[in-house]
């Protein structure tokens, strides 16, 4: 959940997820559907599902036991050189170093240049403590997070400023990707009443969409132009492109196809981070 997620948000998805599935065969056994549904609002969906194929292959091939070295780790789906090094120096003690952006951010500040990813690695494996691995990448990615951080580091408290050649930022060598802006327009339907439910009429994202397939929004509208003001606005950031979002309260256009979803069921279906946002904004759920 760590991987390109602030640790802010992802303290309550953590409790709740594990709550639904407290053990790797039940991660294995769950549909896709009921994993998805615990990590809307988190993002980059790609690693819910390589989460739940890892605990597949981990029931499947390893007995219900991950694997303890680097190597076997890197060898489940969605495990990479990092998140392998991570899990293999902390959790079983190898003496590997971890490199993610914080990490990166320390070593070249320190060596007062910018390295290429071969030279990062290298470097990290050259200062790791090799007595206690895990602590040494822990402490080194804290360092970055809270000390040494992109913008306006703090070196009068840093413990390994004798050791830096910056001693603060690196000269910048390209200009950072600017924000793009975009509005979009989204119709938010609902029914109750007459002792029923409340329902919203949600749509599903194509099951072979490039992002968050299969999973639930709010139907798009076009611009309404001059009509009334939106229910609300609010704000929402993907990537590198924010978002003005504004909710009317209204029906889609008739060809949109979609589903009338009780609220009751709102937070075990795969909703997108935007629908859950507008949902609770709405107090619907």
């Amino acid at each position: 959940m760590l991987q390109q997620t602030r640790v802010a948000a992802v303290i309550e998805h953590y409790h709740e997820f594990l709550r639904r599935f407290p053990t790797v065969k039940k991660l294995a056994a769950a549909r896709e559907a009921s994993v998805l549904a615990a990590w809307s609002g988190l993002g980059y969906y790609r690693r819910a599902r390589m989460l739940r194929a890892a605990a597949k292959v981990i029931v499947s091939t390893h007995g219900g036991r991950f694997p303890q070295t680097e190597k076997g780790l890197r060898a489940l789906p969605g495990i990479g050189r990092y998140t392998a090094a991570a899990i293999a120096s902390i959790v079983f003690d190898q003496r590997v170093a971890v490199l993610d952006g914080n990490v990166e951010r320390v070593l070249q500040r320190v060596l007062g240049k910018y390295l290429v990813t071969e030279e990062l690695w290298a470097a990290a494996n050259d200062l790791l403590d090799k007595r206690r691995p895990g602590d040494f990448n822990q402490a080194v990615m804290e360092l970055g997070a809270v000390v040494c951080t992109p913008r306006a580091p703090v070196c009068l408290t840093c413990p390994v400023r004798e050791l830096c050649v910056t001693r603060g930022e690196l000269p910048a060598t390209e200009k950072p990707v600017p924000q793009k802006k975009r509005e979009i327009h989204c119709a938010l339907n609902y029914r109750d009443g007459d002792g029923r439910e409340r329902a919203v009429f949600l749509v599903q994202r194509a099951r072979d969409a490039s992002l968050m397939a299969g999973m639930w929004e709010l139907p798009e509208l076009a611009d309404p132009d001059g009509a009334a003001s939106p229910l609300f606005t609010l704000r929402h950031s993907i990537t590198v492109t924010d978002y003005t979002v504004r909710v009317w309260r209204e029906s889609p256009p008739p060809a949109v196809r979609g589903k009338w979803i009780p609220a009751g069921r709102l937070k075990q279906i795969a909703l997108t981070g935007l629908a859950r946002k507008i949902l609770l904004k709405a107090e619907i759920i």
